[in-house]
């Protein structure tokens, strides 16, 4: 967590953590979920898995990232994250993504009617097409944070922050705390 600044809030520190933890993985990685849970609770009530995650004799609070089973290749994200459900413990939850991303110039030129698997291809194929990974975060009381970072300038002082730059992604994660 060397990049993180200290004065960050506990979920930006965690957005960031798990966007230099990506970073160290390198690029053409799989979408990874997080259950983010309270560092100090975890502590005490697990002492021993946070003995594992070398959290047992740290001094610090905030929010620790916990890696999820892989999620499951060809299904859609959405699809995905409709079946998740997560227990009281859990007080938030992180994804980490990698896509293409056009800027906004490029809408104007998006051929009409092209079905999900040919936007993707025009898109893969479109010169201004930018590779960037997004790390996602939501609470359960609504609180969200996004890291962006992209591939031709994969530096950790490049990184873009905040709470509102993948809105429906945020919203997507938000849903799985939906009762």
């Amino acid at each position: 967590m060397s990049n993180t600044p200290m004065a960050a809030t506990p979920l930006t520190r965690a957005v960031l953590e798990i966007d230099e933890y990506a970073s160290g993985l390198g690029w053409d990685q799989p979408a990874r979920l997080f259950a983010l849970v309270d560092t100090a609770r975890l502590r005490t009530q697990e002492p021993a898995l946070a003995a594992q995650l070398g959290l047992a004799d740290q001094e610090t609070s905030g929010l620790t990232p916990i890696e999820q089973e892989e999620i499951p290749a060809g299904k859609p994200l959405d699809e995905f994250l409709g079946t998740i459900a997560w227990p009281g413990p859990v007080v938030g939850c992180a994804l980490t993504v990698e896509r293409l991303m056009l800027p906004p110039s490029a809408e104007a030129t998006v051929p009409q009617g092209l079905n999900e698997a040919r936007l993707a291809r025009w898109v893969a194929e479109h010169p201004d097409r930018q590779e960037v990974r997004m790390t996602v975060g939501v609470l359960r009381d609504g609180t969200r944070e996004s890291a962006v970072r992209l591939r031709e300038k994969d530096t950790p002082t490049e990184v873009l922050t905040g709470k509102d730059l993948v809105p429906g992604l945020a919203e997507a994660l938000a849903s799985t705390f939906d009762d």
